[in-house]
């Protein structure tokens, strides 16, 4: 692995959600921490039903905000 975790979820956009890359790769945009589950299930990172820490630093990095955060702030 580089520097980075293979999983990032960047800050909340303007209009709503967090975009999630995998790897590099776009996966989508997720709006809650159901979504991101749901993307790297998708991008083979758990099988099936395994939940899925999302609270792994050396999984996911989150960058503006915790996996708390949904919105820019006020």
């Amino acid at each position: 692995m580089s520097g980075h975790p293979p999983v990032i979820v960047y800050p909340p956009s303007p209009t709503g959600g967090r975009r999630v890359t995998v790897r590099g790769q776009i996966v989508g945009l997720a709006h809650g921490r159901g979504e991101v589950a749901s993307l790297l299930r998708r991008a083979g990172l758990a099988e099936g039903a395994d939940e899925i820490d999302l609270d792994q630093p050396e999984l996911i990095e989150w960058r503006g905000g915790d996996l708390d955060t949904w919105s820019e702030p006020s």
